[in-house]
């Protein structure tokens, strides 16, 4: 479930939370939360937590993306020209695919 507000994976907090005893439910995550914490300096909830953050900021609409990618890159001093190119770099490599965009496309997302 995802939070509209926070932005955060309802069902991943939770997840967080499990207790130690392994009464819970095994959940979709457990080997992702065993991988980091054989492989890191992370505890479960500390794992758990940074799975919910990468999967919420992936999780973003497309919309959402380009808009905020925009506002970042135009406060860094880029131009359009520069702005829509690396967005659509970006998207290439975005959780869900998005779908091959113009300048145009771009353009009427940001500007409607």
């Amino acid at each position: 479930m995802f939070c509209p507000k926070s932005g955060k994976i309802v069902a991943i907090e939770r997840f967080a939370a499990q207790d130690a005893s392994g009464l819970s439910e095994p959940h979709p995550l457990d080997d992702l939360v065993n991988h980091l914490t054989r492989t890191t300096d992370l505890g479960r909830g500390e794992a758990a937590r940074v799975i919910a953050e990468v999967i919420a900021y992936f999780s973003e609409p497309l919309d959402v993306v380009v808009k905020r990618r925009h506002a970042e890159m135009q406060a860094a001093g880029l131009t359009n020209v520069v702005i829509f190119e690396r967005i659509r770099q970006e998207l290439r490599f975005w959780r869900v695919a998005a779908p091959a965009l113009s300048d145009r496309q771009v353009r009427r997302i940001i500007y409607g």
